[in-house]
């Protein structure tokens, strides 16, 4: 199980490579991996159904926090799983036909639907609580993906974040409730919590913040409006979450817990009334719609309130019935909504006023949404009418018994299956009928093109199952009397095609004979086309609350965020003078050893450093003040080297460097003197608030040294660097090993910073514009490449005789630049030392884990080289010399780093844990390679995608911005 577990996650990283390859046909060799759950959960029956231990499996994962990836089959986790796989594999085998003719552009589709087939995997078979929650919020942001698919689509991305809140809201609440009932138990194992049976006050609070999770999945109100939103998902996401899938995992977690949790106080309250309250909402809207898609959204809605209703009554015969209405559900509703899809695809449309006669064009597909219908309506032969039969025995004689919930559970169920059959006819009569007009004439049937064949076999196998289920219903009943008999001591019943003429009988044709009437009669009236009955819906509470967060972020917005920069800092500096001022007044040592100096070159160094933080407070001009600033980076260059710490010292003058490039680059498009159109103001202020945090913080710093009471844990960083981390330089070791986590963290911060500046510079797009011959024909590509391009007043231009005046190019780029604002001298210097800058940057990364450099220092030195040839070359150089984009640098070095960390936890050890290789090597000799150096190629990377980022969007960008507002100056 654990083995299928990953093939599924591989599986969803490979497809789309797949679908990129072959197009729609790899929705095939997707199928195959839930087909393989399928065979692998069939060939486990004779054990998990023969009573003795059930499969299972465990996965030591975290042991510091008692996490375990552990599987466990038993009855509820077979049928689910059977179900997951199962419908999963025919839905991903349907997507062949249903993505026919835009296949290359669904793989990410493709991927997120077989990735998520795989997190309900493992959430219907984990059998950690703590797990459970991670697979239910990967099910929550997966379907976020699909239902948004058409991205495009201001509904589907309004349909995907209104499912994504739901549901990761309530997974949230639910979270809260797991930690209480497994602190309260000390267990996250749901079979010791199902042995333990835990009760008390905190547990009723735990089990009310479960229920919450499970409404909110399975869309019971109050937040039953998100699945029929969902519905401008593709139609095989409806078919796959919203019929077999993700919807039916609040209904597994209530079945779940309903054996220890159904006699509780909070219990049956809270899903009975909200189920039969769901049923008759969703029942009542559905024969008020007219997209098919709509009518079987809501009508999956009252289901779903059926279900919570029945498996969540908590008597064994209650819950035999409940679990074959899933089976039930998931089969004709999957089939229902597959049928849909292929009208869809055939007639572009899913209006029922559009449609007419096309049952007696396409009888195939017209008989199986039939058996469908009738399975979902409760009609013989099918397992919808066993189950059906079931449910009304049991809550029959539970009722009979003097159960008040009995009464209020069978009074509902009853109403609810009145508004099945009605919504059920509804859905036949407007998909396959042929319409009249209001005269009474029929109308002209709607051409109907037939499906390939292919297309409609998904559907008719599901129909066709719907059929054997229900006259196999006691083979059905022999594999689901296990379930049913861990939900307490009493006789669950049998599953049977006949019981004979029974109360429920009579119940159940009744109830078919009365919906058939409510739908002719609302069809006569007129009452399907009248105005909503509520004024005001759950959905208009969701938008109503979402547009006050969204006025209460505007709000706070314009009253703290005021546009001005020394506001903000001068607030930050005020909070942390008071806060520190006030902790020093309260905590100051009475004695302060102080020394004058540590080394001879303290004393010439800081007073350099001093006197340039102050002439930079006086200067005028912003890049005066830039250098004095840097002139303090290059004092503490000196400090570092002079105590011993090398790295430090590397690193501080390269970070100073690329500051000042940075700089620069933003000074362009900045006035040369500061206060030239608004003067600065609140000097005195300013400088009294200045001298104050400098002051504090020299106190804080002061204190802070003296004020350890123990010997700091760097004592031993030497020697754990060396036998852990099997490096020496403490530094690097410390970086990529020891504090793996916060370099871990810093990475995340530089991409996001990346990220950032530029998206404030790339306004529109961020596709890479500086490749002249990028996106030209390959021929035009060949015939350009030695034809440098040079920017002329009308904007770039190939090199011909008439513009071809600029002296001999030493870089690619070289001539694109205007003859006056080239070097000779710097592109020779930059042609000879490029490449030797790069080995230099590649020898840091590799040394620095025994000597000075690493994957930072690596990162910053090549970093240089792309800022050389920029400035020597301009935005065309820098092209040429990173032909790639920022973007992949970034992303490419952060999975590096984070897969460093993660690999090591799938061997049984600590994340980021190092393992050293040696070898002798002939020729070369002993060699040495630990693992912690692809961490270290990942900060490498990262680094370099941060410069070259940096470069695209101040440097190049503002470049292209200039000569395009220039070269529009020139037009007018």
């Amino acid at each position: 199980m654990l083995l299928l577990l990953a093939v599924f996650l591989a599986g969803s990283l490979l497809l789309p490579v797949l679908v990129r390859w072959l197009g729609a046909q790899a929705f095939v060799l997707g199928a195959l991996v839930p087909a393989a759950a399928f065979v692998h959960a069939l060939t486990q029956a004779p054990q998990v159904l023969g009573g003795g231990d059930a499969p299972f499996e465990l996965y030591r994962w975290i042991p510091q926090l008692g996490l375990d990836l552990s599987m466990h089959m038993d009855v509820l986790g077979w049928v689910l799983t059977l179900m997951v796989t199962g419908i999963g594999a025919l839905v991903l085998l349907y997507c062949r036909w249903y993505f026919y003719d835009d296949g290359r552009e669904v793989g990410q589709f493709a991927g997120v639907l077989l990735g998520f087939a795989g997190a309900m995997y493992g959430l219907v078979l984990t059998d950690d609580l703590v797990m459970l929650v991670m697979f239910w919020e990967i099910t929550s942001i997966l379907s976020y993906l699909l239902i948004g698919h058409y991205r495009r689509r201001a509904a589907s991305r309004r349909a995907a974040l209104q499912a994504l809140l739901v549901t990761t809201l309530g997974g949230l609440v639910m979270f809260v409730g797991v930690i209480l009932l497994v602190v309260d138990a000390g267990t996250a194992s749901i079979r010791q919590l199902l042995a333990l049976a835990p009760t008390g006050p905190i547990v009723d609070v735990a089990i009310v913040l479960l229920l919450i999770g499970a409404i909110s999945k399975s869309a019971l109100f109050p937040f039953h409006f998100w699945l029929p939103g969902a519905m401008a998902a593709p139609t095989p996401v409806s078919a796959y979450l919203h019929a077999a899938a993700m919807v039916k995992a609040g209904i597994y977690l209530i079945a779940r817990f309903a054996s220890i949790f159904a006699l509780s106080a909070p219990w049956r309250p809270i899903v009975i009334t909200l189920g039969v309250l769901t049923m008759l909402l969703g029942g009542i809207q559905a024969l008020r719609e007219t997209d098919l898609k709509r009518i079987l959204a809501f009508g999956t809605v009252s289901q779903l309130g059926f279900f919570a209703v029945v498996v969540g009554y908590g008597t064994p015969a209650a819950g035999l019935a409940g679990l074959a209405l899933v089976i039930g559900h998931a089969l004709f509703k999957s089939a229902l909504f597959l049928i849909v899809g292929v009208i869809d695809r055939q007639l572009s449309t899913r209006d029922i006023d559009e449609l007419s006669g096309v049952g007696r064009q396409a009888p195939v597909m017209a008989t199986a949404a039939f058996i469908s219908v009738a399975s979902m309506m409760g009609v013989a032969p099918t397992i919808g009418y066993v189950a059906k039969e079931s449910t009304l025995t049991a809550l029959l004689e539970d009722a009979l018994h003097g159960s008040v919930w009995g009464w209020v559970a069978l009074v509902g169920v009853t109403i609810g299956a009145i508004l099945t059959a009605a919504y059920g006819c509804r859905f036949l009569w407007g998909a396959f009928w042929r319409k009249k007009d209001a005269d009474g004439a029929h109308l002209p049937e709607t051409p109907w093109p037939d499906p390939p064949v292919g297309f409609l076999s998904a559907p008719i196998v599901l129909a066709g199952l719907t059929i054997t289920a229900g006259i196999g219903a006691p083979a059905v009943d022999v594999a689901l009397q296990g379930y049913a008999r861990t939900l307490g001591s009493g006789e669950p019943g049998h599953l049977a095609l006949w019981h004979g003429l029974e109360p429920a009988l009579l119940l159940s044709l009744g109830a078919i004979a009365a919906g058939i009437g409510m739908f002719v009669l609302s069809i006569r009236t007129g009452w399907d086309r009248r105005r909503r009955l509520m004024r005001f819906t759950a959905a208009d509470a969701y938008y109503l609350v979402m547009r006050g967060v969204d006025r209460l972020s505007v709000l706070t917005t314009s009253v703290t965020q005021r546009g001005s920069l020394p506001l903000y800092v001068g607030t930050i500096f005020v909070v942390l003078l008071a806060a520190e001022a006030t902790a020093l007044a309260a905590a100051m040592p009475e004695r302060l050893a102080l020394s004058a100096w540590h080394t001879p070159v303290q004393i010439v160094v800081a007073p350099v450093m001093a006197v340039a933080g102050i002439i930079a407070v006086r200067a005028r001009k912003r890049y005066t003040g830039v250098v004095l600033v840097s002139v303090t980076g290059l004092g503490m260059v000196v400090l570092f080297a002079t105590s011993g710490a090398p790295d430090l010292a590397l690193t501080q003058i390269l970070v100073e460097t690329v500051t000042m490039v940075t700089f620069a680059l933003v000074l362009r498009r900045l006035p040369s003197r500061m206060g030239e159109h608004n003067a600065s103001v609140g000097r005195i202020p300013r400088a009294v608030l200045a001298v104050g945090v400098g002051v504090v913080m020299a106190f804080v710093a002061v204190v802070a040294t003296q004020a350890r009471m123990f010997d700091p844990i760097s004592i031993d960083f030497p020697q754990l660097a060396y036998d852990l981390g099997h490096g020496k330089n403490v530094v690097n070791v410390a970086l990529v090993d020891l504090r793996g986590w916060d370099t871990m963290g810093e990475l995340s911060v530089l991409v996001l910073a990346a990220t950032g500046v530029a998206s404030l510079v790339f306004v529109t797009h961020r596709a890479d514009l500086l490749s002249a011959t990028r996106d030209l024909p390959e021929t035009k590509r060949r015939s350009t490449a030695r034809r440098p391009m040079v920017e002329t007043d009308e904007g770039l231009r190939f090199q011909t005789a008439e513009n071809s005046g600029a002296p001999r190019a030493w870089l690619v780029s070289g001539q694109q630049m205007k003859a006056e604002n080239r070097s000779i001298l710097l592109e020779v210097i930059v042609r000879v030392l490029f490449h030797t800058i790069i080995l230099v940057s590649i020898y840091l990364l590799f040394a620095g884990h025994n000597l000075p450099g690493g994957g930072f220092a690596g990162g910053l030195v090549a970093g240089m080289a792309l800022v050389m040839r920029y400035i020597a070359g301009g935005r065309w150089e820098l092209g040429a010399a990173a032909p790639t984009d920022a973007g992949r640098l970034l992303g490419g070095g952060l999975i590096l780093a984070v897969g460093a960390a993660l690999l090591p936890l799938f061997f049984g050890m600590a994340p980021l844990q190092s393992t050293v290789w040696e070898a002798e090597v002939p020729l070369l000799g002993h060699l040495e390679f630990v693992s912690s150096t692809v961490f270290d190629v990942g900060v490498y990377l990262v680094v370099i995608g941060l410069v070259l980022d940096v470069l695209r969007s101040l440097g190049a960008e503002v470049d292209r911005q200039a000569l395009e507002v220039r070269s529009k100056g020139a037009v007018t």
